[in-house]
């Protein structure tokens, strides 16, 4: 397949994971700054251009790659779409349930998809759990609390836009592992820097509780965090994971009458996978977690919580 990539920025990263793979043939990556295109027209063997137009009217382009901000996913992701393109989105899949609803429509009018980067799917720990939970490995799951933790390293994640930008991916995984999952209540504060902020949120369903906490106000020097407790009727499961620039740990326990035992899974780096089973999607015209239906229903919930926060 042929891929057109927009951005130059977490684009460039994405460029890399698709020349090493063996479904893609040209990799045309679209950008504004000549500098950067140069460097990676050296690095990386790519194709490069400034003409967006150019790129989505080219017929020889199969997917576009949509890595440019959030704010123009939706008229970007619609015209590549009408240009016949399937396309890859970055997430948040876009800003508001209006923007969504024109890209959905789109899809139906072109018959051409677009799939989204929810790569917390394709991370080993997380596919572990929701694949305990659909086999009952440890019998129903009764709890789970999901934790997204940061100090202020990625410019303004107050409450206007943490449950949008950083609390989405736990909000993709609970869609994806509840079938209509109930938002019972949402909390949030800010810290003294109206940039950094802590936010609850709350789901039931059928007698399962789970409970999302994202905070972007660690203090400087906490290492970058993500984990989960999930109790089971017969067990429990606990990862955490951080990474402190220099170093990163990560790790699965598994609680059961037996005992606790470090569970090894296969190392996979969850970008590469996502990006890979989008393209085998694409080509075989394959159901996937990464449908834009399932991304509208996490935007939704997240622009819920925002309301309900600012609502307090």
């Amino acid at each position: 397949m042929n891929i057109g990539v927009l951005g130059t920025g977490f684009g460039a990263y994405h460029a890399r994971l698709l020349k090493n793979m063996d479904l893609c043939g040209r990799v045309v990556v679209f950008g504004r700054d000549k500098n950067k295109l140069a460097e990676l027209e050296s690095e990386l063997k790519v194709e490069i251009t400034r003409d967006l137009d150019g790129l989505l009217r080219d017929l020889d382009i199969d997917v576009i790659d949509l890595c440019l901000p959030s704010p123009l996913h939706a008229e970007v992701a619609v015209m590549a779409l009408e240009h016949g393109k399937h396309v890859f989105c970055e997430t948040p899949v876009c800003c508001s349930m209006e923007e969504a609803a024109a890209m959905l429509d789109a899809e139906r009018r072109t018959s051409k998809r677009v799939l989204v980067n929810r790569f917390i799917h394709f991370d080993p720990a997380f596919t572990y759990l929701r694949e305990s939970c659909l086999k009952g490995t440890y019998g129903k799951l009764l709890s789970l609390t999901l934790k997204r933790e940061t100090p202020p390293l990625w410019g303004d994640l107050g409450l206007g836009s943490l449950p949008i930008q950083f609390m989405i991916h736990e909000l993709d995984f609970i869609e994806g592992l509840m079938d209509s999952p109930e938002l019972r209540s949402a909390w949030g504060t800010e810290y003294r820097d109206a940039r950094q902020s802590l936010v609850r949120a709350v789901f039931r369903q059928e007698g399962t509780i789970a409970e999302v906490v994202s905070s972007s106000g660690m203090p400087d020097g906490y290492p970058f965090t993500v984990g989960y407790e999930a109790y089971f009727e017969s067990g429990k499961l606990v990862f955490l994971e951080q990474d402190s620039g220099d170093q990163s740990d990560a790790a699965l326990m598994e609680h059961t009458a037996s005992g606790a035992q470090r569970l090894v899974l296969e190392e996979i780096n969850p970008y590469a996978a996502t990006l890979e089973h989008a393209l085998l999607s694409f080509q075989h015209g394959t159901n996937s977690l990464l449908s834009l239906d399932r991304a509208a229903r996490s935007l939704g919930t997240a622009l819920e919580i925002r309301r309900q926060i600012s609502q307090e």
